[in-house]
């Protein structure tokens, strides 16, 4: 079982647009792709914090003339960082939108999460909607 926090901007008009869940946990497209996953969740400070993050890095290695072995290591701890605070970040910028956290939801995957939460809160999803 996997959780999920839940967050709604009211007044919601679209539920499948105003109704977001976040997966807790590490995040592998984030460790992998790092920037370009921020920009295909529409991340655009933290993709522009990542991008500058990697580019200060790649300068200070370059720089101070870091061996091939030590600069791998940065960048893999760098990536796990990253994946490790990807849905934090995530979650900071629907704070950032108005969106409120709501609740926590354990379920297999984000389907049955969201199905789980509106059976368990029916009059909130009732009162998203107007």
């Amino acid at each position: 079982m996997k959780l999920f926090t839940v967050h709604v901007r009211t007044p919601a008009e679209r539920l499948d647009r105003d109704v977001i869940l976040v997966k807790e946990g590490f995040s592998w497209p984030a460790f992998f792709f790092s920037a370009l996953w921020a920009i295909w969740s529409r991340l655009w400070l933290v993709a522009f914090g990542l991008i500058t993050l990697e580019v200060i890095w790649a300068v200070a290695a370059n720089w101070l003339d870091a061996s091939v072995l030590v600069s791998a290591a940065i960048s893999v701890g760098l990536a796990l960082i990253i994946g490790w605070t990807a849905n934090d970040l995530k979650r900071w910028t629907l704070f950032r939108r108005d969106y409120t956290e709501v609740g926590v939801v354990a379920a297999a995957n984000n389907d049955e999460a969201m199905q789980r939460f509106f059976d368990q809160h029916a009059l909130l999803a009732a009162g998203l909607v107007r």
